[in-house]
């Protein structure tokens, strides 16, 4: 199969960081040969790593895309809110087109670039990456073999992780819906899109409930100063101090964090980013919005029923979930790669254990790429596991998850998606 070649919008730590290092992996799938981001360092750096020309190095990506096509394909990897315009003015130039999550915080343009994809017939794929992973790939195949019987509900948890939820919600560019998107469309519509692709039907009913409890200003220790570097008095006890959170954490996932905190990923330029910079302060002296903590009900047209639990306060991350079938059980644990099956005939369990990195979604980063990559290559006309009108209905079940929230009801999928529809026309 051809190498195909591909333009990065957004050269940040999703779009450089987890997909585009699959290029220098398998340079014989795909090689970038553009790139648009407006921090010079970090375009530059992209550049050198990826060797693209300097004339293909764009501040914009207006810029990038004013001028003839370059690419065979686009990563748009950049913020919430910019995903929109971009993503539509690839389509029309005739890209092919992979998205981060979520393709919009607005319901309407998650609608428009759904009928923009089918209107030119172009791959656009959205980065739900869970699919992609060995994990929810082999519950999927259990549940297709009739492994517990007829699915009737599932149980599903979304541990955000302690700190995570300090660095990206609260500290974060994620931090504020006003600016971004509400909590459960931003990290939760993987899960929104999973629970559907293993459901295999469409959700008529959702209902939600959650808040910010925890970091609120009323809560801040007494004598807490607005940044962690100001001499707070209670740093010894704080997990999320700042220092301790960046400095100190040695695991892969602090690498990761060095890299948002700053350009420069030495203790010294850390410190000096968060002396002035967003993720030093204080917890409880942000100006986040997002809740900590919510649970989502979902009714699907198959009688499926599913509890959807995603909580900040938790000491592991990942998912954890489970199955329950007229003839058994499924229970399975992302952070430590393992499912179990139990059956109500035999009593016996049987337990499979992934051989998967935990790096990375658990796989799903690269898996997306690699799947991206031979979609590509087929020009559209192979089928993959996901695409731009199947994500547009899981992102509505997480702005219908978020509706229910604010004004307190139920709300009815097919009601909710007609008036979105006439709103659109």
């Amino acid at each position: 199969m051809r190498t195909i070649t591909a333009a990065l919008i957004g050269a940040g730590q999703r779009g450089r960081g987890a997909y585009a290092p699959y290029a220098l992996e398998n340079p014989d799938d795909i090689r970038f040969v553009a790139v648009a981001d407006p921090d010079p360092e970090r375009r530059d750096l992209f550049r050198q790593e990826h060797r693209i020309s300097n004339a293909n190095s764009y501040s914009s990506w207006e810029d990038l895309l004013a001028g003839p096509k370059v690419a065979d394909a686009v990563l748009i990897c950049t913020q919430d809110k910019m995903h929109f315009e971009p993503a539509l003015k690839a389509l029309e130039k005739g890209y092919h087109v992979l998205m981060e999550k979520p393709m919009s915080p607005d319901p309407r343009e998650c609608i428009i670039m759904g009928e923009y994809a089918e209107k030119y017939n172009r791959v656009f794929s959205i980065c739900h990456v869970l699919r992609y992973t060995d994990f929810f790939a082999t519950i999927k195949r259990l549940i297709e073999d009739g492994k517990i019987g007829k699915l009737v509900s599932i149980q599903h948890t979304e541990n955000v992780e302690h700190r995570h939820q300090a660095h990206s919600f609260v500290r974060g560019n994620w931090r504020n819906s006003d600016t971004s998107s509400p909590m459960i469309l931003q990290k939760s519509c993987h899960d929104m899109d999973i629970l559907q692709w293993l459901v295999d039907s469409e959700c008529v009913k959702v209902s939600s409930f959650g808040s910010l409890t925890h970091f609120r200003k009323e809560n801040a220790p007494e004598g807490a100063p607005l940044r962690c570097l100001e001499g707070c008095p209670v740093k010894d006890d704080c997990p999320y101090y700042a220092p301790k959170m960046y400095i100190e954490r040695d695991d892969w996932v602090g690498a990761v964090l060095r890299s948002v905190v700053s350009n420069d990923t030495s203790d010294e330029g850390v410190l000096r980013a968060l002396k002035d910079g967003p993720y030093g302060r204080c917890v409880f002296h942000c100006d986040n919005n997002v809740v900590d903590h919510q649970v989502v009900n979902l009714e699907f047209a198959n009688e499926v029923t599913v509890a959807f639990t995603m909580s900040a306060f938790t000491y592991e991350g990942g998912r954890s979930v489970k199955l329950m079938g007229t003839h058994g059980q499924i229970r399975g644990d992302m952070e430590k790669n393992e499912i179990e099956i139990t059956s109500f005939n035999t009593r016996e369990k049987e337990t499979i254990r992934i051989d998967a990195d935990l790096a990375g979604h658990g796989g799903g980063d690269s898996g997306i790429m690699r799947d991206f990559v031979r979609l590509v290559q087929s020009d559209g006309n192979e089928k993959g596991l996901t695409g731009a009108k199947v994500s547009v209905q899981s992102h509505l079940i997480a702005f219908a998850a978020e509706k229910s929230r604010l004004e307190q009801r139920v709300i009815l999928m097919p009601e909710y998606m007609d008036e979105l529809k006439r709103e659109v026309k």
